[in-house]
């Protein structure tokens, strides 16, 4: 079996061809969601937000949100739609409610995902320090190459390194601007300024990993190695067994 951390020499990058920035595009697009993704990740914060700006009601608040956030589950349930999108959002509203109820306050419920957010921040700049970046480990098995970029394709490793690199800044800048706002601002304008900044970090995180990555070199299919091998290892036992016969 080959293994996917085997040496090899790349072959020169060149120009990266539409084919591969559409291929990156594509895939990007399907990691993180797409439109459908990011609007339904938005929805129960911004609902949050709204109702807590007009009635200060912490309850009414965090209940329609959590609410909204296990009905665009049932809708992709019921649709038969990929859902792990929308499962992850829903754990992650549950869990704001949950803070939001226990604590009485509005900044419970934005407190969750703060702390989770600063943490990824932590781990994609630490990851890319070390060598070791976490985007091509969130993406490798996307692009069915795995982890073959550690040791095999030397120039995807650049690029997420970079991406991840990108990735880190972009969530430790908007998190230092979120956390003094926690600390001593209001909480409805902590709640808006949060739902301003949810999309602009993540698209300008995406457009740089597609970026790397569409100037990369293209991925190993390690999965269409292994099929091939087995193939081969098929084809030789039935070789062998004609022989014998």
């Amino acid at each position: 079996m080959t293994s996917f951390d085997k040496p090899t020499t790349p072959e020169p990058a060149g120009e990266p061809s539409s084919d591969q920035k559409a291929m990156t595009q594509a895939a990007l697009f399907d990691a993180f969601g797409g439109v459908r993704g990011t609007v339904e990740t938005m929805l129960p914060g911004l609902l949050f937000v709204m109702i807590y700006t007009i009635n200060k009601d912490v309850k009414m608040s965090a209940i329609a949100a959590g609410a909204v956030a296990v009905l665009l589950v049932i809708v992709r349930l019921l649709r038969k739609d990929t859902v792990k999108h929308a499962f992850s959002g829903v754990f992650g509203v549950g869990v704001g409610v949950a803070f939001a109820l226990f604590t009485g306050t509005a900044k419970g419920f934005y407190l969750p995902g703060m702390i989770y957010g600063a943490g990824l921040g932590v781990a994609f700049t630490l990851s890319a320090l070390v060598g070791f970046p976490l985007l091509g480990v969130v993406l490798g098995p996307v692009f069915k190459e795995n982890l073959s970029w550690r040791t095999r394709n030397p120039g995807r490793k650049k690029a997420y390194t970079k991406a991840s690199l990108a990735w880190g800044l972009i969530f430790l800048a908007k998190y230092a601007i979120l956390f003094p706002l926690y600390w001593w601002g209001d909480a409805t304008q902590l709640g808006w300024v949060l739902i301003a900044l949810k999309l602009p970090p993540m698209v300008l995180a995406v457009y740089f990993t597609w970026v790397f990555l569409a100037k990369a070199p293209p991925p190993i299919d390690v999965i269409a190695e292994w099929e091939a091998e087995e193939a081969a290892e098929k084809a030789r036992a039935a070789a062998a067994r004609e022989d014998g016969a």
